[in-house]
């Protein structure tokens, strides 16, 4: 039998609303990826428009913890890390890359820090910045549109946008150092939305679309990530993972919306795990 894969995952973790680490936990596990931990903050739910939530920050545990598991001599086949909250949050972080990265080891970055056009107001102006020099030890990176942007200080258009525009923005984020750059939030008509990517050894970009379903809906980057790490931690290209992430994102949302789920409570993702085990061969 095949060793199983391990991946660490570097993220948040609310107790209520479905994000950051209560979705890549459950997601990669559920693919036969062995997932290992570092809660970066504990909350109450998450923070996406649900007021009187607790916080507890734990920057002072990711590096004992990071330093634990060097000690145990822990080897993973992935780094996967999403909201990271402060600067020293960002240091510390990246010192567990150069740790514990090795020639096949795949670090992969969800820069969590901003939607539609702004900035998340918990983080100063300079903060992309800082993200930026994360984004240079990473193997792959999974901003949106407007992440992208203030990584490459350029501003940020509403869309449908055209094809010239997203590959130029995707050969722009390749310069900062990742050899896989991945897009969301692309549409090029009012009826379909998806991903794009860019292979900077191959010098080629791949496209997934699905149905766009108006709304926004909670946690649904984190879906994204979660389902295109564990397809390629799976070993499907980056072809085929874009569009079982864009294909099953979609469908959790539809379910949700269906439902009539509050959106601030999360998608139903986990109705959706048997039939994504199907597609993966995994069933």
């Amino acid at each position: 039998m095949e060793k199983q894969k391990r991946v660490a995952a570097i993220h948040d973790i609310s107790g209520f609303g479905k994000c950051s680490l209560t979705v890549a936990l459950p997601i990669i596990s559920a693919t036969g990826v062995e997932v290992s931990v570092i809660p970066t903050a504990v909350l109450s739910t998450h923070t996406g428009g649900i007021p009187g939530f607790t916080y507890r920050d734990l920057t002072m545990d990711i590096r004992p913890i990071a330093d634990h598991w060097k000690s145990l001599d822990i080897q993973f086949e992935a780094i996967y890390t999403g909201y990271l909250g402060s600067f020293e949050q960002l240091e510390i972080v990246e010192s567990i890359f150069d740790d514990f990265k090795k020639n096949d080891t795949l670090v992969f970055v969800d820069p969590v820090m901003a939607d539609d056009g702004k900035l998340y107001v918990s983080f100063p102006e300079d903060f992309p910045n800082g993200m930026r020099k994360l984004c240079q030890k990473a193997d792959v990176i999974v901003p949106n549109i407007t992440e992208a942007c203030l990584l490459i200080n350029e501003p940020y258009m509403e869309g449908p946008y055209k094809q010239d525009y997203i590959e130029g923005i995707l050969r722009k984020l390749s310069d900062i150092g990742p050899n896989m750059v991945v897009l969301t939030g692309v549409y090029f008509d009012e009826d379909r939305l998806g991903a794009a990517a860019y292979d900077k050894k191959k010098d080629s970009f791949s496209y997934a679309f699905s149905e766009k379903i108006e709304g926004s809906f909670h946690g649904t980057g984190d879906i994204f990530g979660s389902i295109l790490l564990s397809t390629l931690m799976n070993g499907f290209n980056i072809d085929e993972g874009l569009q079982i992430a864009a294909d099953f994102t979609t469908n959790c949302i539809r379910r949700t919306k269906e439902a009539g789920t509050d959106r601030r409570f999360g998608v139903n993702f986990e109705a959706g795990i048997p039939e994504l085990l199907k597609r993966m061969k995994k069933l």
